[in-house]
Protein backbone atom coordinates (compact mmCIF):
# COMPACT_ATOMS: atom_id res chain seq x y z
CA UNK A 1 0.00 0.00 0.00
CA UNK A 2 1.48 3.59 -0.65
CA UNK A 3 0.65 6.76 0.42
CA UNK A 4 -0.98 9.31 -2.10
CA UNK A 5 1.64 11.39 -3.46
CA UNK A 6 0.26 15.55 -3.24
CA UNK A 7 1.94 18.71 -4.39
CA UNK A 8 5.82 18.22 -5.03
CA UNK A 9 6.17 15.69 -2.01
CA UNK A 10 8.18 13.01 -3.82
CA UNK A 11 9.38 11.44 -0.66
CA UNK A 12 8.94 7.24 -0.12
CA UNK A 13 6.27 5.73 2.00
CA UNK A 14 4.74 5.96 5.15
CA UNK A 15 2.69 8.14 7.28
CA UNK A 16 2.66 12.07 8.12
CA UNK A 17 3.08 11.52 11.63
CA UNK A 18 5.97 9.56 11.16
CA UNK A 19 7.44 12.14 7.96
CA UNK A 20 7.20 14.83 10.02
CA UNK A 21 8.97 13.46 12.98
CA UNK A 22 11.94 12.36 10.65
CA UNK A 23 12.09 15.34 9.29
CA UNK A 24 12.44 17.16 12.67
CA UNK A 25 15.40 14.59 13.40
CA UNK A 26 17.64 16.08 10.04
CA UNK A 27 16.95 19.32 10.67
CA UNK A 28 17.54 19.39 14.31
CA UNK A 29 20.86 17.09 14.00
CA UNK A 30 22.81 19.06 11.38
CA UNK A 31 24.76 16.18 10.49
CA UNK A 32 21.98 13.45 9.80
CA UNK A 33 21.81 13.75 5.70
CA UNK A 34 19.13 11.29 5.32
CA UNK A 35 16.91 8.99 7.64
CA UNK A 36 13.91 6.40 7.14
CA UNK A 37 12.11 3.79 9.22
CA UNK A 38 11.91 0.50 7.78
CA UNK A 39 9.28 -2.16 8.53
CA UNK A 40 10.61 -5.71 9.17
CA UNK A 41 10.45 -6.79 5.94
CA UNK A 42 12.27 -3.66 4.63
CA UNK A 43 9.80 -1.67 2.92
CA UNK A 44 9.86 1.91 4.05
CA UNK A 45 7.11 3.03 6.27
CA UNK A 46 8.25 6.88 6.74
CA UNK A 47 10.83 8.77 5.01
CA UNK A 48 12.43 12.36 5.69
CA UNK A 49 11.60 14.65 2.97
CA UNK A 50 14.87 15.13 0.80
CA UNK A 51 14.39 11.14 -0.02
CA UNK A 52 12.56 10.55 -3.11
CA UNK A 53 10.47 7.22 -3.08
CA UNK A 54 13.24 5.34 -5.17
CA UNK A 55 15.71 6.80 -2.44
CA UNK A 56 13.64 5.66 0.52
CA UNK A 57 13.08 2.13 -1.03
CA UNK A 58 16.87 1.94 -1.73
CA UNK A 59 17.91 3.00 1.82
CA UNK A 60 15.53 0.67 3.46
CA UNK A 61 16.45 -2.28 1.61
CA UNK A 62 20.22 -1.46 2.28
CA UNK A 63 19.29 -1.18 5.94
CA UNK A 64 17.61 -4.41 5.58
CA UNK A 65 20.30 -6.36 4.28
CA UNK A 66 22.84 -5.14 6.89
CA UNK A 67 20.57 -5.46 9.86
CA UNK A 68 19.52 -9.18 8.68
CA UNK A 69 23.58 -9.88 8.31
CA UNK A 70 24.09 -8.28 11.86
CA UNK A 71 21.01 -10.54 13.19
CA UNK A 72 22.97 -13.40 11.36
CA UNK A 73 26.14 -12.98 13.65
CA UNK A 74 24.11 -12.54 16.68
CA UNK A 75 22.73 -15.89 16.27
CA UNK A 76 25.76 -17.43 14.84
CA UNK A 77 28.09 -16.34 17.53
CA UNK A 78 25.21 -16.47 20.49
CA UNK A 79 26.38 -12.74 20.81
CA UNK A 80 22.29 -11.71 21.61
CA UNK A 81 20.32 -8.85 20.28
CA UNK A 82 21.52 -6.57 17.72
CA UNK A 83 21.28 -3.04 18.78
CA UNK A 84 22.93 -0.76 16.18
CA UNK A 85 24.91 -1.41 13.14
CA UNK A 86 27.29 0.98 11.93
CA UNK A 87 28.94 1.46 8.53
CA UNK A 88 32.07 4.21 7.58
CA UNK A 89 31.63 4.86 4.15
CA UNK A 90 34.79 7.32 2.58
CA UNK A 91 31.77 10.82 2.62
CA UNK A 92 29.14 9.16 5.54
CA UNK A 93 28.10 6.67 7.74
CA UNK A 94 24.83 4.38 7.84
CA UNK A 95 23.74 3.66 11.01
CA UNK A 96 20.68 1.22 11.69
CA UNK A 97 19.16 0.97 14.65
CA UNK A 98 16.49 -1.66 16.07
CA UNK A 99 12.58 0.08 16.72
CA UNK A 100 10.80 -2.54 17.99
CA UNK A 101 8.54 -5.18 16.47
CA UNK A 102 11.00 -6.24 13.65
CA UNK A 103 11.14 -2.38 12.33
CA UNK A 104 14.45 -0.21 12.16
CA UNK A 105 15.40 3.44 12.08
CA UNK A 106 18.17 3.86 9.04
CA UNK A 107 20.09 7.06 9.35
CA UNK A 108 22.66 8.77 6.53
CA UNK A 109 24.85 11.37 8.33
CA UNK A 110 27.71 12.95 7.03
CA UNK A 111 31.23 11.81 7.30
CA UNK A 112 32.64 13.99 9.98
CA UNK A 113 29.12 13.35 12.39
CA UNK A 114 29.47 12.56 15.88
CA UNK A 115 28.79 9.20 15.93
CA UNK A 116 27.90 9.20 19.68
CA UNK A 117 25.66 12.19 18.96
CA UNK A 118 23.58 10.42 16.08
CA UNK A 119 23.47 7.51 18.36
CA UNK A 120 22.05 9.34 20.90
CA UNK A 121 19.76 11.46 18.88
CA UNK A 122 18.78 7.88 16.89
CA UNK A 123 17.82 6.14 20.56
CA UNK A 124 15.83 9.06 21.08
CA UNK A 125 13.76 9.21 18.18
CA UNK A 126 13.34 5.32 18.71
CA UNK A 127 11.70 5.67 22.13
CA UNK A 128 9.83 8.67 20.88
CA UNK A 129 8.26 6.50 18.38
CA UNK A 130 7.15 3.48 20.54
Amino acid sequence: MTAPQTGNDTRGRGSGPLNWLLDELVDRVGSIRKAVVLSGDGLPTGSSKDLTREDSEHLAAVASGFHSLAKGVGRHFESGSVRQTVVELDEAFLFVMAAGDGSCLAVLSDADSDVGQVAYEMTLMVKRVG
